[in-house]
């Protein structure tokens, strides 16, 4: 099978799109939920998609999410190095120009930075990071800044996510089509889920996929 995602740019989550930063960061959370004697098992089902600051708001009093957000954020940055790239990943970066790719992603700019080069993928011009936007994910905010960034209609672009908050994000700025990688992203909406980024292929006309979980056709989209 080939489908084509039409497509002027790819955003890219980073975490669970890019790289697998999973044993990483839940090492840091599990030992940021226990210095604040909170149940870690609680605290990691909150944490996907999200930015730090929001996680560490649900569970914590406001007077103590600054101090404890730049906690948890240094732990992260302390285990990045176990971070590693998803499948197929460095070779998609480096096939899009600089001008048609970008990185949205909840982590700090200094996390993500940390993690993508760890995994081996190139960094990219435009990265939109958690300091970059007042609302993050699911907000449209933090994918409406990287199309202004590139210069490129949200609708032009395609997003690559595997959580939920950042396919409501991508959803609501309104990008052209939504790419799911892996099972997370499965049964949330996406025009098409793979299982990594082995079968993906950037060409003039945008995204090709040969391999697929699912798809759901829509607008933008044609098979070939």
């Amino acid at each position: 099978m080939n489908l084509v995602l039409h497509a002027c740019a790819v955003l890219f989550d980073s975490d669970g799109v890019l790289v697998d930063s999973k044993a990483a960061g839940e090492a840091a959370w599990h030992s940021w939920a226990l210095r604040h004697r909170l149940d870690p098992s609680h605290v990691l089902a909150s944490v996907h998609g999200r930015r730090s600051r929001e996680t560490v708001a649900r569970f914590l009093h406001a007077a103590e999410v600054g101090p404890a957000t730049a906690e948890i954020d240094a732990l992260e940055i302390r285990t990045s190095d176990r971070t590693v790239a998803i499948k197929g990943a460095a070779k998609l970066m480096a096939s899009i120009p600089g001008t048609s790719r970008a990185v949205v992603t909840s982590a700090s700019r200094d996390l993500a930075t940390a993690r993508l080069a760890a995994a081996g993928i190139p960094l990219p011009t435009v990265l939109v990071s958690a300091e970059d936007v007042a609302a993050g994910k699911p907000a449209p905010d933090p994918y409406l800044r990287a199309a202004e960034r590139l210069r490129i209609p949200p609708a032009d672009c395609v997003v690559l996510e595997d959580s939920a908050h950042g396919i409501r994000s991508a959803r609501a700025a309104g990008v052209g089509a939504v790419l799911g990688v892996g099972d997370s992203a499965r049964g949330l909406g996406c025009d098409a889920v793979v299982p990594d980024l082995t079968s993906v292929r950037w060409t003039e006309n945008g995204i090709v996929l040969t391999e697929a979980y699912d798809t759901t056709p829509a607008a933008g989209e044609r098979r070939a």
